[in-house]
C-alpha cells in the first residue's frame, strides 16, 4: 500500500498481477473466502499518519489471527475504520450487528458497505452481501474500495483494473524520489498541458486505483492531442468498468482502423482481452503489437506476456 516505486519501472511490472492470475491455479470460484471471518478492506493508501499507522498495526494483527490484539489496537484509533475494524476483529459474535450499527450511522461511506458486503457473506449470505458491495462501488467509484468491490462482484475476472503501460520514457530522477515525492511531482507536471505528463500522472493514480480520477487525466491527455495513438488510448483504458467493458472497447476497437501501425492500440486492446478472461483473442493481439514494432518496448513487453501465455499452456 505504502510503495509507489512501481510508478516509474518498467512495463513488466504493471503485468505482474495479470500475469500471475492467468498463469497461477484457479482460484475458487467464490468472492470471499474466509475460513477464518471476513477479511477487513480498508484504504490508506499512500498515507504515512499516526491513524494510518496504527490501522495497519491492527490489520497486521488481524491477518496474523490475534482477534483480541486488533480489537484493542483498533479500539485507540477511533477512526470509521478504526470501528469497522473493531467489528471485523469481533467476528463472529458482533461483527455483523456492529457492522449494520455503523452503516446506519454513516450511510454514504463505501469502506463500511463494503466490510458489511465481506461479512454477510461469510454469514452465508451472499445476495446481502452483493447488495452491500454494490453500494460500496457506488459510494467508493474512485478508490481501492470501489476497485475491490467490482472484484468480489466479478469473480471470474482478474482482480484489480487495467493500467495503461506508456511506450515512451519516464522523467530522469522520478525513482529517486519517495513515493510521496513521486507523485508529487507527477501532479504538479500535469498541470500544464503537456501530454506525457499527464499519462503518467493518470498511470500513478491507477496504480493507486483511483480509476476515475486517472481517467480524467487521460481524457484531458486525449483533448490535447487527438492525433496522438497513446492519448487516445489511455482515454479509453481509462474507460474500464467491470459492470460495463463496452466503455473501454467501444473506444479502443475503432482506434485500430484509426491508428493502424500503432502497437499501443493492439498492445492494450489484448490486455483489456486477457483481463475479461479472453485469453486466446488476447494472444491474437499481442502477436499483432509485437509484430509491428518488435524492437519497442511495447512490442518487447507484448513477447513477454506471449511467452508467459505460452508457459500457462505447457503441461
Amino acid at each position: 500500500m505504502i510503495a509507489l516505486v512501481f510508478v516509474v519501472a518498467v512495463a513488466a511490472a504493471s503485468a505482474t498481477v495479470l500475469l500471475t492470475a492467468l498463469t497461477s491455479s484457479p482460484e475458487p470460484k467464490k468472492a470471499v473466502v474466509c475460513p477464518h471471518g471476513p477479511p477487513l478492506d480498508l484504504d490508506l493508501g499512500l498515507r504515512t499518519d499516526a491513524q494510518a499507522a496504527a490501522l495497519r498495526r491492527g490489520d497486521a494483527r488481524l491477518t496474523a489471527g490475534d482477534r483480541n490484539a486488533a480489537r484493542a489496537v483498533f479500539s485507540r484509533a477511533g477512526s470509521v475504520d478504526a470501528q469497522v475494524g473493531q467489528a471485523v476483529a469481533a467476528w463472529p459474535a458482533e461483527t455483523i450487528g456492529d457492522l449494520r450499527t455503523l452503516d446506519g450511522e454513516y450511510p454514504r461511506n463505501g469502506t463500511v458497505a463494503l466490510n458489511l458486503g465481506n461479512a454477510l457473506f461469510c454469514d452465508g449470505q451472499p445476495d446481502a452481501a452483493r447488495a452491500q458491495w454494490q453500494q460500496a462501488k457506488a459510494l467508493a467509484p474512485d478508490s481501492p474500495i470501489g476497485v475491490r468491490a467490482a472484484d468480489l462482484l466479478h469473480p471470474e475476472d482478474v482482480r484489480g483494473i487495467p493500467v495503461f503501460v506508456p511506450g515512451f520514457a519516464y522523467p530522469p530522477g522520478l525513482a529517486s524520489l519517495s513515493p510521496r515525492r513521486q507523485l508529487t511531482a507527477l501532479a504538479a507536471r500535469a498541470r500544464r498541458p503537456d501530454v506525457h505528463a499527464k499519462l503518467l500522472y493518470g498511470r500513478a493514480l491507477q496504480q493507486l486505483q483511483h480509476q476515475r480520477s486517472a481517467e480524467r487525466q487521460y481524457a484531458a491527455a486525449a483533448r490535447l492531442a487527438p492525433d496522438n495513438a497513446e492519448a487516445q488510448v489511455a482515454a479509453a483504458v481509462g474507460r474500464f468498468d467491470k459492470d460495463r467493458p463496452a466503455a473501454a472497447f467501444s473506444r479502443l476497437g475503432p482506434l485500430t482502423q484509426r491508428f493502424p501501425r500503432s502497437p499501443s492500440v493492439r498492445f492494450h486492446l489484448g490486455l483489456l482481452l486477457l483481463w475479461l478472461g479472453r485469453i486466446d483473442a488476447g494472444e491474437v493481439q499481442l502477436h499483432r503489437a509485437r509484430a509491428l514494432a518488435p524492437a519497442s518496448p511495447l512490442g518487447r513487453e507484448a513477447a513477454r506476456f506471449l511467452a508467459r501465455l505460452a508457459g500457462r499452456r505447457t503441461p
